[in-house]
């Protein structure tokens, strides 16, 4: 029999992680079925996919109306709500956490996005949710805002396994990972098994090929036409080369030999919104050894009915990635300009999903009084 894409893409070095959870997943057995048919290894969480669960879902109800019953607030019910299904799903994949040694199994929650620019605020509330939670292999999601930075090696430093999320730019991607590192040696410090911290580093792609596409159309030459559908997939690519070089530095490495987990990319964003480009680009345009993949249902499926995996797609594309980003510069799109508006944007989509979920649960509420 041969192997699926799913598997290929599994052998070639890639965790596939699915870019949803919902209560139903959990308790109809669906989010097994992926483990098993499709190769799934681990679940990101944000504050979209909880508030569409949440909207979509009457499994939420009998909770909703104990905690209402109990006087919880709306941020409280929020909380629980969440943290559950959370927890539920960690147990999932407790399984697949064991057997890679915590590399895998791995489920996200996201700090409020609220409190991206608040560093403290941030790492309260990463600890909270981590005791919250209270299972191993639970990543708290923290933005690689300027401010996040801090949060990054303050969590890291206590312990708390970290996914960096709504990361675009390559200077800051080597800004988390030097937070990641510097966490590290303060774990290492107060006597922390550097074993028992993982991370990973969830660099955005469609958004960058939508926001540079959008400028290449302004500009309207066939010269800029032609590098549309490109930047995302070269910026990854030279984010790779990024950990490449930051974890083969006698610092990183030293830290390596003392127990401590390399910060794995994560590829986020990887649902192809552009029509006219093949549907599993942003998977099997970025195979590499030791990354994961975060696909939303469709992208995973897509990948498993027609994905042709070729092995590496990153490690010797170091050249033309730079080629196409030299080129894009050259025809007028400002790479800085870009990921500031990307990362502003991120934080701001992720707020007013989360409104969007209090609201919805405190419509909840009413109903169940």
């Amino acid at each position: 029999m041969t192997e699926t894409p799913t598997a290929q893409l599994s052998a070639a070095g890639v965790s596939i992680w699915l870019d949803d959870l919902s209560r139903e997943r959990i308790e109809t057995g669906n989010l097994t079925e992926l483990i098993e048919g499709r190769n799934v290894v681990g679940i990101t969480t944000n504050p979209t996919i909880f508030a569409n669960a949440i909207k979509n879902g009457d499994r939420y109800a009998a909770q909703v109306g104990e905690l209402t019953a109990a006087g919880e607030n709306v941020d409280g019910v929020v909380r629980e709500l969440t943290t559950k299904d959370v927890a539920d799903a960690a147990d999932v994949f407790r399984p697949i956490f064991d057997a890679t040694n915590g590399v895998d199994g791995r489920v996200s929650i996201e700090v409020e996005p609220g409190l991206a620019h608040d560093a403290q605020g941030t790492i309260d509330q990463a600890a909270e949710l981590w005791e919250k939670v209270q299972r191993p292999n639970v990543l708290i999601k923290i933005p690689a805002t300027l401010e996040g930075l801090e949060a990054i090696t303050a969590a890291t430093a206590r312990g708390i396994s970290v996914n960096v999320t709504l990361i675009f730019s390559l200077t800051r991607h080597r800004e988390v990972i030097n937070a990641y590192l510097t966490g590290l040696e303060q774990a290492k410090e107060a006597g922390i098994d550097l074993s028992t911290i993982h991370s990973v580093a969830s660099f955005f792609v469609s958004r960058v090929d939508t926001e540079i596409d959008k400028r290449l159309d302004a500009i309207g030459s066939d010269e800029a036409r032609a590098l549309k559908g490109k930047s995302g997939v070269a910026n990854a690519q030279l984010a790779y080369e990024v950990f490449e070089q930051e974890f083969s530095s006698v610092r990183a490495k030293g830290l390596l030999e003392a127990g401590a987990n390399p910060q794995r990319p994560l590829w986020a964003s990887t649902g192809v919104k552009d029509p006219s480009l093949p549907d599993t680009l942003y998977v099997t345009g970025l195979v590499a050894k030791g990354v994961v993949n975060t696909m939303p249902e469709k992208t995973l499926e897509a990948t498993f009915d027609h994905g042709v995996v070729e092995g590496d797609t990153v490690s010797a594309r170091y050249d033309e990635a730079n080629g196409v980003l030299d080129a894009i510069a050259a025809v007028g799109v400002s790479y800085d300009d870009v990921t500031a508006v990307l990362e502003k944007e991120g934080v701001e989509k992720f707020i007013v999903s989360w409104n969007e979920l209090r609201e919805d649960v405190k419509g909840a509420m009413e109903e169940s009084r």
